[in-house]
């Protein structure tokens, strides 16, 4: 290939069209006067420059990075949006390649000159005005200059002669205080490459994908010329970092090159390559926390979480909603936590890719409790000694008189037991005694009691009302773990802890130690829920743990909160948007999950059940009847009993002819247009005197309807005629109701 040929340019022509050259001419001259300068080694101003600890010191990545109590990666949060930076990378992280490629393109001399490459300096004043070439003679040591120091940074006209000058006699004294490879290090990771991408680390793992130290020589050649280009065009792009392979002895690199800058740069917008995602909306919230504290953000947090139980615990709730996919389930979170310090060791927010809503952390989403309250209600009727784990509740049909009408609960397995002891009662999940017990107890004195543990609730007691049994209050998943924590803890109730170096919050009294106690004896007695979970499912576990199941109304939230000696796992189930489930409940939905990670927590250590605290006594217990087997039962000190019998003063069946109980004549049902038909029923109730019960034949406007102490009717809109009769036939009672409202749909 033929060179080309240069010849010295005719310095008498050059002034013939001094006109013509204009400000070339002075270009010219001011060059040379550079030269003329740096070789006479004249001193610049001695303004300091920072030092090598100094830089490296106030270089904040873009974004902060979270690790776990024994220092691994978790996730990172951007915090700023004007550049892209990632970690500081000591050149030893940084591929050979990638330095050879930027010396070579960028300061080809840099290992011999000491700041300012006379000859460049010379050569680039005389292209300037000779050839009409421009070409820089900054070294990388005028560049870092120029980064670290925002005197001799660039401006939008360009630098004054001054400032070239004082640019270049600030490099020497770099170069005198700082060594070859400090000053190659921090130009690397402080250069601008593309955009808003800054540093080495951001280039390789936004660009290329990949950690710094494994760049090849393609990858090196295109980081070297966007160095001298930040934004240029491809086809400059292209062609310089094949000029650059060929200088480095790569030309077959040049293959397809514009294919390769095409797709590098297409990257420009890309995730991080190799970034931590393990914990995002912990991230978020602790970080959020950070600020709302007025805390400067530092560029690492070391948190509570720890890395293992973090990966477990996503991996199993991803696992488990594969096997709820035909259930309509698409989201969970999980929160574990350390029963005596209070650190969250595990947190799961959403389901990910999996949920049609991942960023939202379901850990702090308000949800419906369902029964996950009743423990806490219990605790309170026992150590206001109206209870005992050994005292008989009604489970049976109940209505009662509310200021907005009746208030009618009912078991969720719409079946009743008759007369439960509270031990039953609470370890079967059962409504209607939960529903008696906050009678006692008051909804008032209930709610106060909640926001007492941190939970929160938005209204008072009188808002929700006896519903505050059945858990109709909105709760968060994350404080809800925290109060079963406090029962774990015998009623001391603390605030979680976040961080690693957190210092522990001052824990309080809230719940009775014995009475605490007791509930989680019962809580982890599997033949106490037999009646509704059954002796072998996953609330069952080899160890001890005390454990409650929880369904909100419409089956939207399922929930599996429990404890063993050591930790409190809290798991919810449903879906972001609120869409019910199909037929999940405690043990096939948030059970299994929660069931996992407490086998995976005590997979190399035992859980025992903790010693009774002063104040409880345990005795053997009988009850009259048979009403239940006569077992061992704990009870508060003064509480004691040996057998439990039925009151003498219980409703008795007075004979005589049964009627209507409910409704009441002249009763008008309103029908719900937001509701389907098919789920609005009217509920009668045939008694006798006395109140009790009692079969009977149903017919409403003149057609026989059903037989039994209850009957459920579909309402039709008008005016109906509800009568009872006997076993003849004959009418025994009538009432008139009227049904008003939307037609049925």
């Amino acid at each position: 290939m033929s060179m080309p040929i240069f010849r010295k340019p005719n310095v008498l022509s050059l002034a013939r069209n001094r006109k013509r050259l204009g400000l070339a001419w002075v270009g010219w001259q001011g060059h040379c006067a550079i030269a003329v300068a740096l070789l006479a080694g004249l001193c610049g101003s001695a303004h300091a420059l920072p030092s090598y600890d100094e830089v490296r010191q106030r270089h904040r990545p873009s974004s902060v990075l979270l690790l776990d109590r024994s220092g691994v990666p978790l996730d990172g949060v951007r915090t700023d949006f004007h550049d892209r930076r990632g970690q500081w990378l000591p050149l030893d992280e940084v591929s050979v390649a990638l330095q050879r490629a930027v010396i070579l393109s960028e300061d080809q001399r840099f290992y011999g000159h000491d700041g300012v490459d006379w000859r460049a300096a010379l050569a680039a004043a005389w292209g300037k005005v000779a050839l009409g070439h421009h070409r820089g003679a900054s070294t990388l040591s005028m560049q870092l200059v120029g980064i670290i120091d925002t005197q001799y940074r660039r401006g939008p006209g360009g630098r004054s002669l001054t400032q070239k000058f004082d640019q270049a006699m600030a490099a020497r004294r770099l170069e005198a205080e700082w060594s070859k490879a400090q000053i190659l290090e921090a130009y690397l990771n402080l250069a601008p490459f593309r955009g808003e991408i800054v540093g080495v680390d951001a280039l390789a793992r936004v660009l290329f994908q990949k950690h710094a130290s494994g760049l090849n020589a393609r990858e090196a050649a295109l980081a070297a010329v966007l160095l001298r280009g930040p934004n240029a065009a491809r086809p400059l792009l292209v062609q310089r970092a094949c000029a650059l392979l060929v200088e480095l002895g790569s030309s077959q690199e040049c293959k397809r090159l514009d294919e390769f800058v095409h797709i590098a740069l297409k990257r420009a917008a890309w995730p991080w390559a190799g970034a931590p995602h393990a914990a995002p909306h912990y991230a978020q919230f602790v970080l959020g926390k950070l600020r709302a504290a007025g805390d400067d953000l530092p560029d690492v947090v070391v948190s509570s979480l720890d890395a293992s139980l973090q990966a477990f615990t996503l991996q199993t709730l991803r696992r488990r909603l594969h096997d709820l996919d035909m259930a309509n389930v698409r989201d969970a979170a999980i929160v574990v936590m350390d029963n005596r310090s209070g650190a969250v060791l595990a947190y799961a927010g959403s389901s990910g890719s999996l949920s049609p809503a991942a960023r939202v952390d379901h850990a702090r989403a308000l949800r419906q409790a369902g029964s996950t309250l009743k423990p806490f209600l219990y605790e309170q009727a026992l150590a206001q000694q109206r209870l005992t784990a050994a005292s008989l509740l009604h489970d049976a049909e109940l209505d009662l008189p509310t200021g907005n009408g009746l208030y009618m609960p009912r078991n969720y397995d719409e079946a009743y037991a008759g007369w439960v002891s509270v031990r039953t009662a609470l370890a079967s999940s059962l409504n209607i005694p939960a529903v008696r017990a906050i009678a006692m107890v008051t909804p008032d004195a209930f709610a106060q009691r909640l926001r007492d543990l941190g939970l929160p609730l938005k209204h008072d007691g009188d808002y929700y009302g006896y519903s505050l049994a059945l858990g109709s209050a909105d709760l968060t998943l994350l404080s809800l773990t925290n109060a079963y924590r406090a029962l774990a803890n015998l009623g001391e109730f603390s605030r979680p802890q976040f961080f690693e170096a957190a210092a522990p919050s001052g824990a309080r009294s809230i719940m009775d130690p014995a009475a605490a106690w007791i509930v989680g004896d019962i809580l982890a007695d599997r033949h106490a829920r037999a009646r509704t979970f059954g002796l072998d499912s996953p609330l069952s576990t080899p160890f001890w743990t005390a454990v409650k199941t929880g369904t909100s109304k419409d089956m939207r939230d399922n929930w599996c909160l429990g404890w063993s000696a050591a930790y409190t796992v809290g798991v919810w189930v449903g879906n972001s948007g609120g869409a019910s489930m199909r037929e999940v409940s405690g043990v096939s939905g948030a059970g299994p999950m929660w069931h996992d990670i407490m086998s995976y927590l005590h997979r190399n250590m035992p859980s025992a059940q903790p010693a009774p605290p002063p104040g409880v006594e345990q005795g053997r217990v009988s009850y009259e009847g048979d009403i239940e087997p006569a077992r061992r039962e704990a009870f508060l000190a003064d509480t004691r009993v040996e057998r439990v019998r039925l009151a003498q003063n219980q409703p008795q069946r007075v004979p005589g002819p049964a009627r209507i109980r409910t409704p009441a004549d002249g009763t008008i049902l309103a029908l719900d247009p937001d509701i389907p038909s098919a789920v609005q029923l009217a509920r009668f109730t045939a008694a006798d005197a006395s109140g009790v019960p009692v079969p009977a034949n149903w017919r409403i406007d003149g057609m026989i309807m059903g037989q039994g102490a209850h009957l459920r009717w579909h309402p039709r809109l008008g005016k109906h005629v509800i009568e009872l009769l006997d076993s003849e036939g004959s009418p025994i009672d009538r009432i008139h109701i009227e049904v008003r409202g939307a037609a049925r749909r």
